[in-house]
């Protein structure tokens, strides 16, 4: 009986130590268990954005902001979010669903909601950088290895190229494309010293979009038409491509055109959709997309900042030779009028027959 009493002892005194040591570890991470924080207070932010902010958002800006907001105020933050062609989402909104933040590609489609009285028209502009988040050129992709030789817009035109594109109707991006290709013909003067300059940006259209053999909704529906096979060439957002690239899984080459459009990407806050107990979160949100650490963040997945000083941590963006912004056609109202409908729509696709 001694020899058993003592060793029962003996076990006591070896288990002892560690469950001691098992309760300090549950005492200490007490207030980070999942069952012990169900009563803490939790907010509730919806976003909707364009199509390719899912990544970005999803994996970066998303939990940063939470991870800070529970730290500062010790409230959980949860997002509900929605990513689509910017003109598809903008509809949504115009249709009423109950977004508090959009996102959008374009400033166009914010003046969409601004006209429909979704918000107050041009309210954006007193965000900073007059509402704009981040940006991105638009740049081309072509299968691996470059095959067809494809360095600017203007081989894109080439008789035989193969090109898919997103749908001018439903994708923010799309309108910049149609932008980015015009500007550069009208940048590169390809056209007789006795034409106007804006028929080499008419040109230039003409060429490339006798080449568009598929559209898709939205950049990211763009993506994967080319990826499952269709066209030559993809002309897309340089940060679609780069998110890929720094994961070692793009498929094809960016090339980076001589001259080329820096999208703008606009947010737009919903007012009428801001409950008041939301009001604080949904402001601090958009205060954390400026700052320098969401711009860092945005940088990290391939988005370029709007503070040029931190674009320098992404060594993956491409350098672009003549980049142009859309202030240089007048803003989006005129561009969409001369470019999108006078030029694009009026004369290139009744030419083709598109």
């Amino acid at each position: 009986m001694g020899f058993k009493r003592d060793l029962m002892m003996q076990r006591i005194r070896d288990v002892f130590p560690l469950a001691l040591l098992g309760v300090l570890l549950l005492y200490a991470s007490w207030p980070w268990l999942p069952f012990t924080r169900r009563g803490a207070p939790s907010r509730t932010v919806v976003f909707y954005g364009f199509s390719i902010l899912g990544e970005v958002m999803n994996k970066r800006i998303f939990p940063a902001f939470q991870k800070e907001w529970e730290e500062r105020t010790g409230e959980r933050v949860e997002f509900i979010s929605s990513f689509a062609g910017s003109g598809t989402i903008a509809n949504q909104l115009i249709m009423g669903v109950p977004a508090e933040l959009a996102l959008l590609s374009l400033e166009l489609d914010a003046d969409k909601l601004g006209n429909a009285g979704v918000v107050p028209l041009r309210s954006w502009r007193r965000l900073p950088n007059q509402g704009v988040v981040n940006r991105t050129p638009f740049v081309i992709l072509t299968r691996a290895g470059n095959p067809l030789q494809i360095r600017d817009f203007a081989d894109c035109a080439r008789s035989g190229v193969k090109i898919v594109h997103p749908d001018p109707l439903t994708s923010g991006g799309a309108n910049w494309a149609i932008v980015a290709e015009y500007g550069a013909g009208l940048r590169g003067q390809t056209a007789k010293a006795s034409q106007p300059a804006s028929d080499a940006g008419r040109d230039m259209l003409a060429g490339i979009w006798r080449n568009v053999v598929a559209q898709a909704a939205s950049a990211r529906a763009a993506r994967t038409q080319f990826e499952n096979g269709f066209g030559d060439v993809l002309i897309t957002y340089e940060q679609e491509l780069l998110s890929d690239k720094m994961r070692g899984r793009l498929k094809g080459e960016i090339v980076y055109p001589r001259s080329t459009i820096l999208s703008e990407h606009t947010l737009v806050v919903l007012d009428r959709n801001v409950a008041p107990q939301e009001r604080r979160v949904v402001d601090a949100f958009v205060e954390f997309l400026y700052s320098e650490r969401g711009q860092r963040l945005f940088v990290l997945e391939g988005f370029r900042s709007v503070d040029d000083r931190l674009n320098g941590a992404n060594t993956s963006f491409g350098k672009i030779t003549d980049p142009f912004l859309i202030q240089d056609f007048g803003g989006w109202s005129k561009a969409k009028k001369e470019i999108v409908d006078k030029v694009w729509k009026d004369q290139v696709l009744k030419q083709l027959g598109k």
